[in-house]
């Protein structure tokens, strides 16, 4: 008996730039590629996952015509995404990705994505990932505080993330992850009913853990060497990272990272009856 695909959204709350923008064509792409390393680790056939794309930036105001109509983003991946949100009877699980906006502010798309993700933690069959801002959109829905970090401090490039037990039981049994950072905001506490996966020196909730509903984390598993390197050269330029920042960012940019690993967790989590 063949197994139903899992019909997984991808909430796009920001783009790429540069060469990743021309080589995924948005982060759905980005987070396809990801997805498709982790079912060939993990022996899952990549049709397994039925992915759709959705820009929830511009949704607002979006005519119903509008948001029938697939943007083609191009790419090597040659990406569609539609404007707006999926309708839950048509999707297994929503992924929130990552962005450069602010997950505690009040713009009118960002609360009505946090008003949709507490519609998907209201029910019990569609599942939730969160990653990066797609994490805080999770905490601020689940009404934990979202703020930038004291002293505004950034974490980035390859950073280590100490696991709790059961980030250690999801991610391979491994005491810390490396994992790629981009962000100064914070989750700054575990909502409650909210399982702790990992922490570091700047943030202490790196990762929140629902069973069967939610999982979240903090860093970029998404990334890779060649898209962060490109971030932190346009962050430099554009004065938002100091020359000590990015150089030591850059140090570690080419670090092995457990990107892979935290996908194959996501999988699993997705494949979970």
């Amino acid at each position: 008996m063949a197994l139903h695909p899992i019909r997984l959204a991808i909430l796009e709350a920001d783009t790429p730039i540069g060469a990743a923008r021309a080589k995924y064509g948005s982060y759905g792409g980005v987070f396809t590629s990801l997805l498709h390393k982790a079912a060939d680790a993990s022996n899952v056939p990549r049709e397994r996952l039925e992915i759709t794309g959705w820009d929830v930036v511009n949704s607002e105001g979006a005519t119903k015509e509008e948001e029938r109509e697939e943007e083609c983003m191009g790419g090597g991946w040659d990406w569609k995404r539609r404007k707006g949100y999926p309708r839950m009877g048509d999707v297994d699980a929503v992924l929130i990705t990552g962005s450069r906006f602010n997950a505690y502010d009040d713009d009118a798309w960002v609360v009505r994505l946090v008003e949709f993700v507490k519609e998907v933690l209201a029910q019990d069959r569609v599942k939730v990932i969160g990653v990066c801002y797609g994490h805080q959109i999770v905490g601020r829905a689940l009404g934990a505080k979202v703020a930038t970090s004291e002293g505004g401090a950034w974490e980035v490039s390859v950073c280590r993330v100490v696991q709790a037990e059961k980030g250690k039981e999801l991610f391979g049994g491994k005491d810390a992850l490396s994992i790629f950072q981009m962000h100064k905001d914070l989750v700054y506490y575990y909502p409650k009913g909210v399982e702790e996966l990992g922490s570091s020196g700047p943030c202490k909730v790196q990762g929140m853990y629902i069973p069967k509903r939610a999982i979240t984390v903090q860093g970029h598993p998404e990334f890779t060497e060649e898209i962060v390197a490109e971030l932190l050269e346009k962050r430099r330029e554009q004065k938002i990272f100091s020359e000590e920042v990015y150089g030591e960012a850059m140090a570690r940019v080419g670090k092995p990272h457990d990107g892979v690993l935290v996908a194959q967790a996501f999988l699993k989590f997705l494949m979970e009856e």
